[in-house]
């Protein structure tokens, strides 16, 4: 049986225990650098997921996210981050998460290992929809039969695994490959793994994100704004990108109910909400767009 990397023993592992603590941080915090700069030979997948991901969205499918473990919980917090964030909304999100979100606080292993699990979990999921499935090893047994579902019912998948030739690859429309050497301590994909997983979670709905126009100049112009903080930090946003000043910008804000995309429209002249709504509904809902056609209106006034 070809033994996975994320099993094998890390070269400098030998006598560990017996280390310095300083020395033993170091060489965990180097495993986590080397783990993280896997992630950069994965970029060009990654940009093709973040493809089928804004497709999905945009067309009214679901996003789901499948795994089970360390995995699994990676996969489950970008998930959460989602509607807050950028706004998406939840029912356009769903998690599969082996054993169900009840075993999170325990993560016994053996749900892992029931496919018959997986694929009724799996039945959710329709030809409309995109499935991010995660394993370290690529081959847990949960998560390949949620991937062979996805595939069954026309989904669009997406595969991430630490393991090249992950069984988990198998008829993906996107692999990731995250090729992570092995762990500091053998085995515990939490680790290096996690952390590949981690950044490449981040990037990949960090792009879907600024490719659905929920991103303006590095600001999530999307974000849902439910606490003092957040009302705060989208105040700034608005006076940052309308150049005015920021009792203005709240002002806006709240005449927005809560929009960014809106308030800034508002600051820089759209007579109404309704107006700004009509403007970002022809832009796609890209501010930067909306922003373009209002600028080229007011030209086109100016020179008439």
């Amino acid at each position: 049986m070809r033994e996975n990397a994320t099993e094998k023993r890390h070269r400098e592992a030998k006598g560990l225990d017996a280390l310095a603590p300083v020395k033993i941080l170091e060489l965990l915090a180097d495993g986590q650098q080397e783990a993280a700069r896997a992630v950069d030979r994965a970029v060009q997948a990654i940009a093709q997921a973040a493809d089928l991901v804004t497709a999905t969205l945009k067309s009214g499918g679901r996003l789901v996210y499948a795994g089970a473990g360390s995995a699994g919980l990676v996969a489950m917090a970008d998930a959460l981050e989602l509607p807050g964030t950028y706004g998406i909304a939840p029912e356009r999100i769903a998690v599969l998460f082996a054993g169900g979100l009840s075993a999170v606080a325990d993560l016994p292993g053996g749900p892992e290992d029931d496919p018959a699990l997986g694929h009724r979990d799996a039945d959710i999921i329709g030809a409309s929809d995109c499935v991010i499935c995660v394993s370290a090893s690529g081959s847990t047994p949960y998560t390949v039969a949620v991937a062979e579902t996805a595939r069954a019912r026309g989904a669009r998948l997406v595969a991430i695994a630490n393991n090249a030739g992950a069984r988990l690859f198998n008829g993906a429309d996107v692999s990731i490959l995250l090729e992570t050497p092995p762990e500091v301590v053998a085995g515990s994909t939490r680790m290096g793994a996690a952390t590949a997983q981690k950044i490449a979670f981040n990037m990949l709905s960090t792009l879907a994100a600024v490719k659905l126009g929920h991103v303006h100049d590095g600001h999530m112009v999307n974000l849902r704004a439910d606490n003092d903080k957040l009302r705060a930090r989208a105040a700034g946003m608005v006076a940052e990108i309308a150049e005015i000043g920021f009792e203005e910008a709240r002002a806006w804000f709240e005449a927005a109910d809560g929009s960014v995309k809106v308030a800034v429209l508002l600051a820089v002249g759209v007579r109404n909400v309704e107006e700004a709504q009509e403007l970002l509904a022809r832009s796609g809902q890209v501010l930067r767009a909306a922003l373009d056609e209002l600028q080229a209106a007011k030209s086109s006034v100016k020179r008439a």
